[in-house]
């Protein structure tokens, strides 16, 4: 569209300035005209009055004579025309334009009248056809603009979705026009680079969660067996207990890591029911924690979820521990509204800088290190089809919800 509009201008711009050029050549050439066949009449009238008026019907010859009497084929000279003083002028009568030359020699005055009604139509008409002639060569590039330019979009759509397919296909095929074969080569290479470096991530993420399992789990056998230890001073049992409890967190890290290394794909699919597959989440952890919690379920009876339950136990528990993390008492709400399952601590809440980046690894907010687990949720929502967020409820309690679409049922 751009390039017939400003090929039409152009074209326009320029048959403008071409029909300006002409009109004043034209003007100049009528002008030449009259003062030649005006000098042409006062010489002929002396000898041949009727030989002295022009041959063309555009033109018409008035004669004043000395004594001011009008005389010769058109005795009668028109007042707009009598009145003028010698010289070539432009008058317009009745909207009608007339050049017209004056001139006078000792035996009267001579008045010739051009009316430029045919020259100014071939005007109009020159005009006419060059705007006709730029519009049609207008559409004629909109349309073939648009065809080319649709030849190369949907290339670039093709290549496109080919991208987001994330198909190990090379993108660069010879059917590909001249233009998009660099860029295609381009995004190739990158594929290539991106997924070496993911293989090295995905690999140093796999061998660390390997090689520190088995220190870990000497620290922790000698720390268990420290703890039976019949005469160990209270101090050193407690010690050796930390010592357990962190080696247990170091290995739950691991885990993380290389789950989030890894491809959350889900594996298989089962129907599986909402409201027991929270509960037997939540009791061992309130089991391990001995804040005075309880769990509200808002869940409508027969509420099946359709999703890997490994997968879904993953979001699940991370989303429970951090609820119980962040209460001190009363109830964590587990509640599902449409599709919308959110689960609700009772402690203080997100602050308003923190909620665009509770999903982040390792964030540190308002509430503390938030570590793993959210960065966990968000990854295998993202693997499964599934919606993240987090906010504030009405209370001002911290609520993170999983938005389910197209994975719940009833029985």
């Amino acid at each position: 569209m751009t390039l017939a509009a400003l090929t039409m201008l152009a074209i326009l711009a320029m048959a403008l300035s071409l029909l300006t050029a002409m009109d004043e050549s034209q003007e100049e050439f009528i002008d030449a005209e009259l003062s030649t066949q005006i000098a042409y009449s006062m010489r002929v009238w002396r000898e041949s009055p009727s030989a002295a008026f022009p041959n063309t019907p555009d033109m018409r010859l008035y004669r004043i004579a000395g004594n001011g009497v009008p005389e010769g084929e058109l005795a009668e000279v028109p007042a707009h025309f009598a009145r003028l003083p010698i010289g070539n002028h432009e008058v317009v009568v009745a909207g009608q334009e007339y050049h017209v030359a004056v001139r006078e020699d000792d035996s009267g005055r001579y008045i010739l009248a051009y009316d430029v009604e045919n020259s100014e139509a071939r005007e109009r008409g020159l005009l006419a056809s060059i705007t006709t002639a730029a519009l049609a060569l207008g559409l004629f590039l909109l349309i073939a603009g648009y065809l080319l330019a649709g030849r190369l979009t949907r290339q670039l759509e093709q290549l496109a979705a080919a991208v987001s397919a994330e198909s190990a296909t090379p993108l660069a095929a010879a059917a590909l026009d001249r233009e998009l074969l660099p860029l295609a080569r381009a995004l190739d290479a990158y594929r290539q680079r991106q997924g070496a470096i993911l293989e090295r991530e995905r690999a140093f993420a796999a061998n660390l969660s390997h090689e520190i399992r088995t220190p870990l789990t000497g620290i922790r056998t000698d720390a268990e067996l420290l703890t039976t230890l019949p005469d160990l001073p209270a101090a050193a049992g407690r010690r050796a207990e930390r010592i357990i409890d962190s080696v247990d967190r170091i290995e739950a890290l691991a885990a993380s890591l290389l789950q989030l290394a890894r491809e959350a794909a889900p594996a298989v699919r089962q129907r599986l029911p909402l409201a027991q597959t929270i509960e037997s989440i939540w009791a061992p952890l309130l089991a391990a924690t001995p804040k005075p919690l309880t769990l509200r379920l808002e869940i409508p009876a027969g509420t099946r979820l359709t999703a890997d339950p490994a997968l879904l136990g993953l979001v699940l528990r991370n989303l429970l521990e951090n609820a119980l993390r962040y209460s001190e008492s009363g109830a964590v709400v587990c509640r599902l509204e449409g599709t919308q399952l959110s689960v609700v601590d009772n402690g203080p809440g997100f602050s308003a800088s923190e909620l665009a980046q509770v999903f982040e690894r390792f964030f540190v907010g308002t509430r503390g290190v938030h570590g793993l687990g959210l960065a966990l949720v968000r990854h295998v929502c993202a693997a499964c089809g599934w919606t993240a967020q987090a906010r504030n409820d009405a209370a001002g309690h911290g609520e993170v919800s999983i938005d389910f679409a197209g994975s719940l049922s009833r029985d």
